[in-house]
């Protein structure tokens, strides 16, 4: 007698992005890499996550084993030429590999309408997919700007946001304000008209975005995993939900 299989169980595979390491430190070879909590916060919520490797000629194959795609951050950051910046930022580490991929496979989400959650980096990569741009980085742009790379522990918080009323994310968390950590120097900086701001810091970076023609389709510039706020959890808990439907 066959076993049930997730999706019978009602629990829907999230397919999560990982990072790219060069050789040296765990392995001589090039290796994948992600924090265990990525994983941890959607089995938490419901579902069962599957890692995905940067294969971006199985990109359609790969999504179609899963309901919903999480794309993470880490050390990198999108192709400036990508968002049509003629410069490069001294600070910019660039992983073409893993961001060829990632847009292929976001890229494929959207068109299929399968729930998107975009965290840091991945928030960063989803606007840019959307036909937003990005500041580079944030000291050199943004006067006045909060510590956005915060130097305290980042399973801590680092300052507060401001959830935008009317948006589907002030809806899942249904607060106008969350704590949240901070880990980056870029952030998104125009949008376009396919995507709504639905959070902002006090200094005026944009720190969530949506894409309202899209059933779930949410970015956000900290790190929902660590549930710092207890809007982080709802944020993975609406996710997985609609990966049900």
């Amino acid at each position: 007698m066959n076993s049930p299989t997730p999706r019978t169980l009602n629990k829907p595979l999230i397919g999560i992005t990982a990072d790219t390491e060069a050789a040296g430190g765990y392995s001589k070879f090039p290796w994948y890499a992600l924090r265990h909590n990525y994983a941890s916060a959607v089995a938490k919520a419901g579902g069962v996550p599957l890692i995905l490797p940067h294969e971006t000629d199985l990109a359609g194959e790969l999504l179609s084993s899963v309901d919903a795609l999480v794309v993470t951050g880490g050390n990198f950051d999108v192709d400036p030429a990508l968002y049509g910046d003629d410069g490069t930022h001294d600070t910019v580490t660039l992983k073409e590999d893993r961001t060829q991929f990632e847009i292929a496979v976001t890229r494929a989400a959207l068109e299929r309408d399968m729930p998107v959650l975009g965290i840091c980096g991945g928030q960063q990569l989803l606007a840019v997919v959307l036909g937003g741009t990005l500041i580079q980085h944030i000291p050199d742009e943004v006067a006045g700007a909060l510590e956005h790379e915060q130097s305290n522990p980042r399973d801590e918080a680092g300052h507060k946001v401001a959830i935008e009323p009317g948006t589907q994310l002030h809806d899942i968390v249904g607060t106008q304000e969350m704590n949240v950590n901070s880990a980056h120097h870029q952030a998104v900086k125009e949008i376009s008209g396919s995507m709504v701001v639905n959070a902002r810091s006090r200094d005026g970076v944009i720190e969530g975005i949506e894409a309202p023609r899209q059933r779930f389709c949410i970015g956000v510039q900290w790190h929902p995993e660590f549930e710092i706020d207890a809007g982080d959890i709802r944020i993975f808990a609406a996710f997985v939900d609609a990966a049900r439907a």
